[in-house]
């Protein structure tokens, strides 16, 4: 009896079992749910008092607009002089209260709306920013089974589990903490996590991620890492931490706006004093101070930074690239080099089939001297195995679609092969050392030491005893990785390098098919450092994209370092200054030209409130600026420079920066 080889489950893909998108909804925000109350307040008021209502059913609607809106700016302001430092917040209370007392009723109610409008949307931004990958958190279940000393089980809260803990994960269940195998065997769909494109074989002595979906098999884990340092905790800590960092541009700005807003405060005091000694009327007096304070806060120069780079943060997040905080998205625009580590980040890191190397005449392999014939003998004895390279020999004959004789007597060794009869012939697949004998043939020998010279690893197939072909196995480059190579190259001026620990042989293979022409192999990970401080001495700024262990010095000291999220990368992940949680090559180049997207609009932002602050400033001083066009004017421009930002929040955003076209413009 045969079988013809059937499709195998569709590969994980990024999106399967990815995270729910979770998007802040605008009313969920107090600060969107005050400044609605505050302008909804306005609305009905204005109408009122245009159409010569009583002032008692307006004024009561103003004076709530002023408290809605208002109250959280003018505690927050109070806080800060508290700490002895001056808020723009504060200042612009104290401009609406100011143009109240003066019978501008209307137009303090008008600042105070605008202003509540503004701090709503730059809390939208920052919301926004986090829910791409709080989602994560939704992966990890609530509940987990935990084993007992006398062998019972309970079933406890996951945020419960302590280290040492024991747990029961069954087929299908997600596991619920970071932990090692301690027995059982099955297959783990970590996708979410690391980004592996199948479910990863997991078996005593493994690692496994809370989140993780279980397949078929039932694995016993012990916990190690609480609830808080988890994998998924630490990517959520991220988001967080791009909330709270400043750019170094808002950290001058911050700076210089604690001195200009003193400035502000003793220049309205002389915009009000000075004519009022030389005559001037009270009233007018107050009025033109008070709307010189106003246009002159710098309330757009302060939104100009944090905006555009928020928004590009939650767009990157959204598209599977988890940046740490709003310095790295900033300086991911700055470089000039980038070194690309080569397995796991150049190659896809699964297992490909690329060498088929019958031996014919060898004994009763007569009759299969063919490559289809060698690769069908290979492929139906591993088809019961799990193992990735059983699993890339079986891929191998599906894409040829070989037609796989019956199986008896599998048998498996772990770091030995397989065994299986087939045809009534004992067929075994498996580690050429582990399989030769020491009279081995030379031809045998000698196919298999070319195999693994240039970089492949060498499985031989023996049948009743006598080696008849060996498979050449290696890693492939990925898709996207030429056409990633030729995007950085465009964005930077320069190819990047290939630092890698492989022998030379292979990396030259893989880096001439990528369009790599520095190749640097035979690297351990203090020299992977040295290259990259060789490049950072000679005044490049070096992005470094690597996947393991041994990238993590290299992503220390880089100017950037950007870590894909792979099985085996914890501290790379938490070295890097970024993180690719789907594995896709392509977003690479696509997250700096998105970050030098944001730099520009931040040079934008600027030259917007500069404009806006300086040509209000001299028409109140030269001229006569009414209060209601200095509150539109002022607070117009922080509208339009915190809307100018969130335009990086769109898709379309990240589209362009991924497009060669969009790369090119980012130079």
């Amino acid at each position: 009896m045969s079988s013809t080889l059937t499709d195998p489950s569709p590969p994980v893909t990024a999106g399967r079992g990815a995270a729910p998108r979770r998007r802040t909804r605008v009313f969920a925000l107090p600060e969107a749910r005050w400044a609605t109350a505050a302008l909804v307040l306005f609305l009905i008021a204005l109408p009122l008092q245009l159409t010569g209502a009583p002032a008692w059913a307006w004024v009561p609607l103003y004076a709530l607009a002023y408290v809605t809106g208002g109250w959280e700016p003018a505690w927050a302001g109070l806080q800060a002089l508290r700490e002895k430092t001056l808020d723009v917040d504060l200042l612009m209370i104290v401009a609406a209260i100011g143009a109240a007392s003066i019978g501008q009723v209307m137009d303090g109610a008008l600042l105070i709306v605008i202003f509540a409008t503004s701090g709503a949307l730059e809390a939208l931004a920052t919301a926004r920013t986090a829910d791409s990958v709080r989602g994560l958190l939704d992966l990890a279940p609530t509940t987990a089974t935990r084993l007992l000393d006398d062998g019972g089980e309970e079933t406890v809260a996951t945020k419960d589990l302590v280290v040492g803990d024991t747990l029961l994960i069954r087929p299908g269940e997600r596991v619920g903490a970071d932990g090692r195998v301690l027995d059982g065997a099955s297959e783990v769909d970590q996708a979410t996590i690391t980004g592996e494109p199948l479910p990863v074989p997991k078996e005593s002595g493994d690692e496994v991620f809370a989140g993780t979906l279980n397949g078929t098999g039932s694995l016993r884990v012990k916990v190690e890492r609480d609830a808080s340092d988890s994998v998924i905790a630490r990517i959520v800590a991220m988001v967080e931490e791009a909330s709270e960092t400043k750019a170094p541009t808002q950290l001058f700005i911050e700076k210089v706006e604690q001195r200009y807003s003193v400035g502000i405060v003793l220049a309205t005091l002389a915009v009000f004093g000075v004519p009022l000694a030389f005559g001037a009327q009270l009233t007018d007096a107050l009025l033109r101070a008070m709307t010189f304070m106003i246009v002159a806060s710098p309330c757009a120069v302060v939104l100009a930074t944090m905006p555009p780079l928020l928004s590009a943060i939650a767009n990157a997040g959204r598209h599977g690239v988890l940046v740490k905080s709003a310095v790295v998205m900033e300086r991911l625009g700055q470089i000039d080099a980038v070194a690309l580590d080569k397995t796991g980040t150049l190659t896809e890191g699964t297992p490909r089939v690329t060498d088929i190397r019958p031996l014919p005449g060898a004994g009763p392999a007569e009759d299969e001297p063919t490559e289809d014939g060698l690769l069908r003998l290979a492929a139906a004895a591993e088809h019961p195995s799990e193992h990735p390279l059983a699993r890339a020999i079986v891929t191998a004959a599906r894409e040829r679609g070989l037609v796989l004789p019956d199986v008896r007597d599998f048998s498996s060794a772990p770091g030995v092969g397989v065994t299986a009869v087939i045809d009534g012939r004992t067929v075994a697949v498996g580690a050429p050392a582990r399989l030769l004998t020491d009279t081995a043939d030379p031809a045998v020998t000698q196919a298999v030491s070319e195999l693994e010279d240039g970089g492949r690893t060498a499985v031989l197939v023996q049948c009743d005893g006598v080696p008849v072909g060996v498979l050449g196995i290696a890693d492939r480059l990925r898709p996207d990785a030429a056409a990633t190579v030729a995007a950085l190259t465009t964005l930077t001026g320069t190819a990047p390098t290939l630092l890698t620990g492989d022998n030379p042989r292979a990396a030259a293979r893989l880096a001439a098919e990528a369009g790599i022409t520095d190749v640097r192999a035979g690297l351990l990970p203090q020299d992977k450092v040295t290259a990259v401080r060789e490049q950072e001495t000679a005044g490049r700024k070096v992005l470094v994209v690597g996947d393991g262990v041994n990238d993590a010095p290299a992503l220390a000291a880089a100017h950037t370092g950007l870590a894909m999220g792979r099985a085996g990368s914890d501290l790379a992940l938490e070295t890097a200054d970024a993180v690719i949680v789907r594995d896709e090559l392509a977003t690479v180049p696509a997250v700096v030209a998105l970050s030098r997207a944001a730099r520009r609009l931040v040079i934008q932002n600027l030259i917007i409130a500069s404009v806006f602050i300086s040509g209000l400033v001299i028409w109140d001083l030269v001229g006569h600026l009414p209060l209601p066009l200095g509150v539109l004017g002022h607070e117009g421009s922080t509208v339009i420079v915190g809307l100018n930002g969130l335009r990086l929040l769109r898709d379309a955003a990240w589209r362009r920066a991924a497009t060669p076209a969009g790369t090119e413009d980012a130079r």
